[in-house]
């Protein structure tokens, strides 16, 4: 799915020049906070898309609640087997909270 990839959100540690335009140069929008050192980085902050953007902070609760729910470990060896073990895991979650709903 990476091919279908048309944005990627990150925060203020990504902050890296060679990584944007890499992303550019493959057509993905770059969705990374600046660090701010200079005027000019805080107004680039500002033209950041702020759903798009959220939808990160969305992902890091997701990601913290199964790791303090489910562990922060996979048990697997092979990437093949850790691939599986976390989409088990997200797919815990999901009936977890579909429960709750």
């Amino acid at each position: 799915n990476a091919g279908d990839l048309a944005s990627l959100a990150a925060d203020k540690g990504y902050d890296w020049m060679d990584l944007r335009e890499k992303l550019r140069e493959e057509g993905v929008r770059p969705l990374i906070k600046h660090r701010e050192f200079r005027p000019i980085d805080h107004a680039h902050n500002a033209r950041i898309d702020g759903p798009r953007y959220r939808q990160r902070a969305m992902c890091e609760t997701v990601f913290s609640t199964i790791k303090r729910t489910l562990g922060d470990a996979v048990r697997a060896r092979t990437w093949y087997g850790e691939f599986r073990e976390l989409v088990l895991m997200c797919t815990v979650h999901n009936i977890k909270q579909s429960l709750k709903q």
